[in-house]
């Protein structure tokens, strides 16, 4: 089973979310804050991890901007309900999901569940409209689901999960536009409720990725009030 790092400064946190996942199979790694998880994250990296965003000595934002200078391990924030501010930076540095406090360790479990089944090699024989195993090449473009690899130009861009499935679900189709909830269906699980706010970040997320690689990219185009397209070549 996946590991999971569980990053809290509250201790009853860390124990009943522990015992939840535990339950479920899963390895569990606690640290009470950032800086501690980083650190064991270096010998012992997880699966997933599951950072709070206030915390002693690094909280969960920069703890979140370390990592994705270093890897791409899908991530779950823990925020308060009235870090709505953090929660729209939070998805623009690469959070896969957030879940609200106080919250029902039920809630926990299935959102950790569909993240990793998002983050792992999905069915060959899933009757899906994307070909989920297949090297896609568009033009400049070669992405790789197997391996996770994305490329432009033959320089690779470093995607999160959700970032590389909505890529993924545009440039399947070059010339259509795919709405907002398309991408969602794309990119999440049925159970995960996200707005359109939120595709909207990754977009904006994925455009300076490939721009800092290319500065003239301009693949990904908006439709306003209709959604968006990877433009043909």
């Amino acid at each position: 089973m996946p590991t999971i790092a569980l990053v809290d400064d509250d201790r009853n946190i860390l124990t009943s979310v522990s015992i939840a996942l535990e339950a479920e199979g899963y390895k569990i790694m606690t640290y009470t804050d950032g800086a501690s998880a980083l650190d064991g994250f270096k010998t012992s990296p997880p699966d997933l991890a599951i950072l709070d965003i206030k915390m002693p000595r690094m909280d969960g934002m920069e703890t979140l901007r370390r990592l994705r200078q270093k890897t791409d391990i899908p991530v779950i924030f823990l925020t308060s309900k009235d870090e709505e501010i953090d929660e729209l930076f939070g998805l623009k540095m690469g959070a896969d999901d957030f879940i609200r406090k106080p919250f029902s360790q039920r809630l926990l479990v299935e959102r950790v569940k569909a993240v990793l089944r998002r983050a792992a090699p999905k069915d060959a024989t899933a009757p899906k409209e994307i070909d989920t195993t297949r090297v896609l090449e568009r033009g400049l473009l070669r992405m790789d689901p197997e391996r996770h690899t994305c490329t432009w130009k033959g320089e690779p861009v470093t995607l999160t999960v959700t970032e590389f499935l909505i890529l993924q679900a545009l440039a399947t189709r070059p010339g259509v536009v795919k709405s907002r909830n398309a991408l969602m269906d794309s990119a999440y699980d049925d159970q995960v409720y996200v707005d359109d706010r939120t595709i909207d970040s990754h977009i904006k997320r994925l455009r300076k990725k490939f721009k800092k690689s290319d500065d003239d990219f301009d693949m990904i185009e908006t439709l306003y009030g209709v959604g968006y397209r990877f433009k043909e070549m």
